[in-house]
């Protein structure tokens, strides 16, 4: 069954509307002056709050390796989502110093840009829309048709939300991310939480 990924929780009340909805993993942003970025300390709480069965992903762009290892150490975070220009000598020196599963967006323009990063040794990858000079969160889809056949698991992100779950879960795609598509006024909606993840599994 695909599972889903809600991305982007800054506040209590987003973390109580996914206790109740139970995704297979939330996300964590720690990349500055995003609109959705949350300090460690802050993550660190929220992540206390949060449900064992749900699985913590920190977003990093071209963090310092540092920085990610003092998060994964302190129990912030299951899994590591790279979202920036993380080539695979940066991959490959972080899961020596941090062991948990590794993430690696691409910003898909063709078909050639999915199947290079499949040979990263990352564990998984992320299929996001690409935009000239924005990195993740454009709320826009691409073109799920130059997906091709992949050996390496990946998450289907970029625009999903209630009226096109449908159409990504043919996508092949182990997991939907989900964040924009989830809020309503920018806040996180519990209502529009609640009905992706019942449209992903099928209730």
């Amino acid at each position: 069954m695909t599972k889903i990924k809600i991305c982007g929780l800054t506040r209590i009340e987003d973390i109580e509307a996914v206790n109740i909805a139970m995704p297979d993993y939330i996300g964590f942003v720690f990349v500055e002056g995003r609109k959705r970025t949350v300090t460690s300390r802050s993550a660190l709480s929220l992540k206390e709050r949060l449900n064992k069965n749900i699985k913590a992903v920190g977003v990093f762009l071209d963090n310092d390796i540092k920085e990610i290892e003092k998060i994964s150490n302190n129990g912030i975070i299951d899994i590591v989502q790279l979202h920036g220009s993380e080539d695979e000598e940066y991959i490959r020196k972080l899961k020596s110093r941090v062991d948990l599963p590794v993430i690696k967006a691409v910003s898909v323009r063709t078909k050639e840009d999915i199947l290079s990063a499949q040979t990263l040794s990352a564990d998984y990858l992320l299929l996001d829309t690409y935009k000239k000079g924005i990195i993740g969160g454009t709320g826009e889809s691409f073109d799920w048709s130059m997906i091709p056949e992949l050996d390496k698991l990946f998450f289907l992100a970029g625009g999903l939300n209630e009226g096109n779950i449908g159409e990504a879960l043919s996508c092949g795609a182990y997991a939907l991310d989900i964040s924009s598509g989830a809020e309503t006024d920018g806040k996180k909606d519990i209502n529009k939480i609640i009905n992706i993840v019942r449209k992903v599994r099928g209730d």
